[in-house]
């Protein structure tokens, strides 16, 4: 990493005066005024070096503080050092004293090794492209993108397609269309000292909100970092028209983006909060909802944590038909890295027991693996189950099995099947207790698309309740129902919605969610690829949302 600025040092290497003080007010005696403008090149000498710290979605902390203490930080000072030597004698071959100051026995190989520290350098930006971008998904600011995890055992190694092809035609982009190392060094040195700058600021709240410091003590350290960075900015923004303009012109291009995909994604949660069923509304329904109640389990997937979407009222109006079993699945990305498997099942009931309708919340951290589970369905049935097992413990002590608490939601430890009052056993081990109310027609079409998609190397369980527990008779009727439903089949059922926004809406409002946020929605992965929802058991509902 030490070498990776060695090609931007060599068209401006004077960069090397930068640790010889000496030297610095010797070179700005020569260059006069054109000294403070120069400082936007003596930036370049520790872009590289900086870019390591890239890797922390590779690597420790503690292994790239060694790496740079114990290998980087000597060999920069070693090749500055030999620099500023070699200028002492030879001022005039200030613009090329990077290659003159190399022996030529070993030009070739130095410019080799360049060029391949060049390409590490590139390389830990890409992987830091990908770590941000992934962060900006989890928290709603970016549209939908695939996210491809090529370690099983370190989550930070990820790879991005479509950012991938972006970067690279960015590259080219700006390769073909300057055509000069210098004027890339000047837009490339901008963005690099803009990052530091606002990572200045960022750091004094930092200081003062998370590690709870003195006031004081975050604007020392903001004056004194501030005033160098500062310093090197107002140079690096002297150069603008001089390429400079290039990650100005891109970041308000995607700020543009991620502002109008947050902007449309909050306005649609927005109606659904303001639109969704009220209880009331169910209750007068009765038991069966007004509908023919199909054997199966729904799941229908929202972004509400509370209450009915809209998109339920919406279907049973259209058809009224659903699942014996109704579960309202929320997924939402939790400001924290990593959440445990034992906490990451939230379980809740709608309306009285004997609707049949639960609620459950599935929580992400920012770093967690939203991988294709083939065993969700199995610790969802079985997170069901135990909660409401321990609904009816609570229930009992209270000495009111009918009382229903709406709204409460409990933390379920899939890992532990303790107290669930059912067995899990593979399909292959006795039979099955209830039998699938699918036509063999629809059996064989099942099978057939399995073995297309390599289903068939899934691991296939069976539910059974205990027979050796004692179990209250109502819970075991709903535990009975729960096993039906799903040995009778799993649907996904996930709301496919158009955003217009309204007639009276201004010009920007309507350019933003009719055009902009249309077109991202369009071109952007579908949520039922992002949830890894399996396509056989897919079904979408389309609705309009005037916002």
């Amino acid at each position: 990493m030490c070498c990776a600025c060695w090609p931007l040092c060599a068209t401006t290497p004077r960069v090397c005066l930068a640790l010889s003080p000496h030297y610095i007010v010797k070179f700005f005696k020569i260059t006069g005024r054109d000294g403070w403008i120069s400082l936007g090149g003596v930036l370049l000498a520790v872009t590289g070096t900086e870019a390591m710290f890239a890797d922390l979605g590779h690597f420790t902390a503690a292994s790239i503080r060694l790496a740079f203490v114990g290998v980087i930080y000597p060999c920069l000072v070693l090749q500055y050092m030999g620099q500023a030597a070699f200028l002492s004698k030879n001022m005039s071959d200030v613009h090329d004293s990077f290659y003159l100051s190399i022996p030529c026995t070993v030009f070739w190989p130095m410019f080799v090794l360049a060029s391949l520290a060049a390409i590490v350098g590139s390389q830990s930006i890409i992987s830091a492209t990908f770590s941000i971008v992934k962060q900006c998904l989890s928290l709603g600011c970016f549209p939908r993108v695939k996210v491809v995890h090529t370690s099983r055992w370190i989550y930070g190694q990820i790879y991005i397609p479509e950012i991938n092809w972006i970067l690279m035609v960015l590259c080219l982009a700006v390769t073909v269309g300057f055509r000069d190392i210098n004027i890339i060094g000047n837009a490339y040195g901008l963005a690099c000292i803009t990052v530091m700058f606002v990572t200045t600021w960022l750091m004094a709240l930092v200081i003062i909100f998370v590690w709870k410091k003195n006031i004081l003590l975050a604007l020392s350290f903001l004056i004194f970092f501030g005033l160098i960075e500062g310093a090197y900015l107002s140079a690096s923004f002297i150069k603008v028209p001089q390429g400079g303009w290039t990650p100005i012109a891109l970041a308000f291009v995607f700020m543009f983006i991620m502002y109008v995909w947050h902007y449309g994604t909050r306005r649609k949660y927005l109606f659904d909060l303001q639109n969704k069923v009220s209880m009331k509304w169910i209750l007068t329904l009765g038991p069966s909802l007004g509908i023919v109640r199909v054997p199966g389990i729904g799941l229908i997937y929202t972004e509400l944590v509370t209450g009915v979407p809209a998109i339920f009222s919406h279907f049973v109006t259209n058809l009224p038909a659903f699942h014996q079993i109704l579960v309202f699945v929320c997924v939402k990305s939790v400001p924290v890295p990593y959440v445990p498997a034992d906490e990451r099942y939230l379980i809740g009931r709608i309306g009285p027991r004997q609707y049949r309708m639960y609620r459950c919340i599935v929580r992400y951290g920012y770093k967690d693996v939203q991988k294709d589970d083939e065993n969700f369905e199995n610790h969802l049935v079985m997170s069901i189950a135990k909660f409401i097992q321990m609904e009816a413990e609570e229930a009992a002590s209270s000495g009111s099995y009918e009382s229903s608490n709406e709204g409460r939601m409990a933390v379920i430890h899939t890992t532990d099947t303790t107290g669930t009052g059912l067995i899990m056993r593979d399909s292959n081990e006795g039979t099955s207790l209830t039998r699938s109310s699918k036509s063999e027609t629809l059996q064989s079409l099942q099978s057939i698309y399995e073995q297309e998609s390599g289903g068939l190397s899934r691991r296939r369980v069976r539910f059974q309740i205990a027979e050796e527990e004692q179990i209250n008779a109502q819970v075991r009727d709903e535990l009975s129902d729960l096993l039906e439903a799903k040995e009778a089949g799993v649907a996904y059922i996930i709301g496919h919605s158009y955003v217009k926004a309204r007639k009276n809406s201004n010009f920007l409002k309507s350019f933003a969610i009719d055009y902009a946020y249309s077109f991202l929605r369009k071109n952007c992965r579908g949520p039922s690829v992002t949830l890894h929802i399996p396509h056989i058991s897919l079904i979408e509902v389309g609705m309009i949302y005037y916002v």
